[in-house]
């Protein structure tokens, strides 16, 4: 085996660690905007679920043996309520979907911080002395638990009523309210499951790649899976792909120094690969047909 493969063997651990996160919150910008929700939110409501998974982790680690699923279950509890924000605003307010998003990613940065400030007197959470252990392989169960969800998300909108009636809501509302659609509520359902699996890979985030939350534990990962939504045309097995592609890049990051044949590049190069794509897909994909017709669009009965 080539020392290039040999490096490749061993990133498969690292890169499973930073893809789950990723694929679960590109999975529910999928799943919010097959209904007609664009959720750039995404970013801010994974700060909000990483902040509360630290936080009940870090407070519960001595005491419970239960500290790291109840971690995961409230960082989704806690992406779903700060969805219904732009629930409120994009569905019901029909505010423009891109402001309301903004907005949630900047009151995160500061609630985050406030709430650090009251529990722990700082900046950020304190330091928790055991995250997530790595299973069989070293591979940790978020990866399992990524895959788990994109697997029930293709089911849900390919396989049963309710993911046909979803994705007419994002194509056609007009044409889905007139067969009987109640489209007002399957896009609130919709944007309160994107900011759970966007709380949940907030969580993931910093249970397994860090040993605190910070402002800068999430650092544009939200971003990147709203990427991965357009690079992989709305399609679960095309985010599966394109969320594999950003954390393979951002794992090469952190293995450079295992691979000879690329140590003359600089280090600065691989840390902003994962974004210098995430800028090239969307550019190559802005032009494109494949999101839904009706997304970002605010649905009005009297069309």
């Amino acid at each position: 085996m080539s020392e290039f493969m040999r490096a490749v063997w061993t990133m498969l651990p690292s890169t499973a660690m930073i893809v789950a996160p990723i694929l679960i919150a590109a999975t529910g910008g999928m799943i919010c905007e097959r209904a007609g929700v664009v959720n750039i939110a995404l970013e801010g409501l994974m700060a909000f679920g990483a902040m509360t998974a630290a936080t009940t982790h870090v407070l519960l680690e001595s005491s419970a043996g239960f500290s790291i699923p109840l971690a995961l279950f409230l960082a989704a509890l806690t992406g779903c309520l700060f969805s219904l924000i732009h629930a409120f605003a994009a569905v019901t307010l029909q505010a423009d979907q891109v402001i309301s998003g903004t907005g949630i990613n900047l009151l995160a940065n500061g609630i985050t911080v406030f709430f650090c400030q009251l529990l722990f007197r700082m900046d950020r959470t304190r330091n928790y002395h055991m995250g997530m252990r790595a299973g069989f392989g070293g591979i940790y169960p978020t990866a399992w638990i990524s895959l788990a969800i994109l697997l029930a998300a293709w089911f849900i909108l390919y396989k049963r009523p309710w993911g046909f009636r979803l994705r007419a809501c994002g194509e056609h509302p007009q044409a889905a309210a007139s067969a009987g659609v109640n489209v007002l509520r399957i896009r609130y359902i919709a944007v309160l499951i994107s900011g759970a699996l966007a709380g949940l890979a907030g969580g993931c985030i910093v249970l397994t790649q860090d040993i605190q939350y910070t402002v800068t534990t999430i650092n544009g990962k939200g971003f990147i899976a709203l990427a991965a939504v357009s690079f992989g045309r709305w399609l679960p097995l095309g985010i599966l792909g394109a969320s594999f592609l950003f954390g393979a890049s951002s794992a090469l990051a952190v293995n450079i120094v295992n691979i000879t044949g690329l140590k003359f590049l600089p280090s600065e190069f691989f840390n902003a690969l994962p974004y210098a794509i995430t800028l090239v897909t969307l550019v190559v994909f802005s032009g494109k047909d494949y999101a839904p017709k009706a997304a970002g669009q605010p649905y009005d009965k009297g069309k």
